[in-house]
């Protein structure tokens, strides 16, 4: 009975471990829901790419006094001073260099497409990251995804796709506008495959801290040149580029990025295919927008997509972290 007892309290931590990081996943999409309506607000006031600037230099503070809130508490509970930060290998730090230039061009690209095409071909066309994403983990980093996540993954895409199936016909075509968005979803997915390949070299913070400042730094020349209001000029166009930095930069990518330690970024890039899904959710139930016959089958097949890819627990698992446990416990 004593037996019993001690299996049923070891088991509950089990459990409760494993669905931390489905948690942390669910709270980041809901975080990054809401970036689409921040944006909306702030386009009254001022540019797609002077809001982008903004929330990525507010975002820099944020992780700036994190960081050194994060050594102070070091320094304090540990009474000794913080040592200097170990030095690592040249690649390692031009990974990290490239993951702040990715950033940023995929955000730029995507934010200059939509000056040259349709919303629904930029939307539709910046959907297609998780395929990139899938096939460079597979040509590149020697990935292995299974069947039904592939087919997962095709019916994710096209469900995406379908949301906005009908402002994709009423839209305007423009080859070089979706070139680029095409482009920025290429962007989109070296991000996460770079990101992958360093998030058990360096932390959280270190990534989210260094991203913003490579970003923040090629974003200065970008607004000077191009840009007549660099900043809001109103309380509550502070409000929404600061919201922005804090909910969807620090909360939602900073959350994204730490999933990466369990989650392939291929998995990660697919479950993002669900913003549209809450977006549209809580537009219903917030503004009364109906949803189309459209729209309902394509959130229906991002679902089932999702559903079939979960089930293929090899492909969602990050390989970077297998393979450095797996060779710790060789070592052992």
């Amino acid at each position: 009975m004593a037996e019993n007892q001690l299996n049923l309290t070891q088991e509950k931590p089990d459990k409760t471990s494993n669905l931390l990081p489905i948690i942390i996943v669910i709270i980041a999409l809901f975080a990054l829901s809401s970036t689409a309506i921040f944006i909306k607000i702030s386009l009254r006031e001022m540019s797609a790419v002077a809001t982008l600037f903004n929330r990525l230099w507010i975002a820099t503070i944020i992780f700036g006094l994190w960081s050194g809130i994060n050594q102070a508490h070091i320094q304090i509970t540990e009474d000794k001073p913080v040592l200097p930060q170990q030095s690592y290998p040249i690649k390692e730090i031009g990974l990290l260099i490239a993951v702040g230039l990715v950033h940023v061009l995929g955000r730029l690209s995507w934010t200059w497409s939509l000056t040259q095409t349709g919303a629904a071909n930029a939307n539709a066309l910046g959907s297609l990251n998780p395929l990139f994403t899938t096939l460079g983990g597979w040509l590149f980093f020697n990935q292995i995804f299974g069947r039904k996540f592939i087919i997962g993954l095709i019916l994710a895409i096209i469900g995406a796709i379908a949301v906005g199936f009908e402002d994709l016909l009423r839209s305007n075509n423009n080859i070089t506008g979706d070139a680029v968005a095409l482009i920025s979803s290429v962007f989109y997915a070296a991000n996460f495959l770079l990101i992958e390949q360093i998030r058990n070299k360096f932390s959280v913070l270190t990534i989210l801290l260094w991203r913003c400042v490579i970003a923040t730094t090629l974003m200065i020349p970008v607004v000077l040149i191009f840009e007549k209001q660099v900043f809001p000029v109103t309380l509550s166009g502070w409000l929404v580029v600061f919201a922005l930095a804090s909910i969807c930069e620090a909360l939602g990518h900073g959350l994204i990025i730490y999933s990466l330690k369990n989650f392939s970024s291929g998995f990660i890039s697919l479950l993002l295919l669900l913003n549209p899904v809450i977006v549209a959710i809580l537009a219903w139930i917030l503004f009364s927008e109906n949803l189309s016959i459209f729209n309902l089958l394509g959130l229906s097949l991002i679902l089932v997509g999702i559903y079939l890819a979960t089930s293929n627990k090899e492909s969602i698992q990050s390989k970077v972290n297998t393979h450095i446990q797996s060779s710790a416990e060789s070592e052992s």
